[in-house]
């Protein structure tokens, strides 16, 4: 399965996204931001692959200035690949 993540420069943001999330009946956590991706608070929230489209459009309709962006996930041979989506 593949991992995505919502990446904000705000925990405050990523927090509240999540809540959101939730609230609108999507899985997510709130998640430390691989290093990989080189940007952000260090938090990010975490989506499955077939709730992308509805993160997006929960995404939309907040006002989150802090966002960075969406982050594809990949762990192969014991390493992380970050990927933008």
């Amino acid at each position: 399965m593949q991992t995505y993540l919502a990446v904000f420069r705000s925990r405050a943001q990523t927090l509240d996204f999540v809540a959101r999330l939730r609230a609108a009946g999507i899985p997510a956590s709130a998640v430390s931001t691989p290093k990989e991706a080189r940007v952000g608070c260090g938090l990010s929230a975490k989506i499955g692959a077939f709730d992308l489209i509805g993160a997006k459009r929960v995404l939309a309709c907040g006002h989150y200035g802090a966002f960075a962006g969406f982050f594809r996930v990949e762990t192969r041979n014991g390493r992380t690949f970050v990927y933008p989506a």
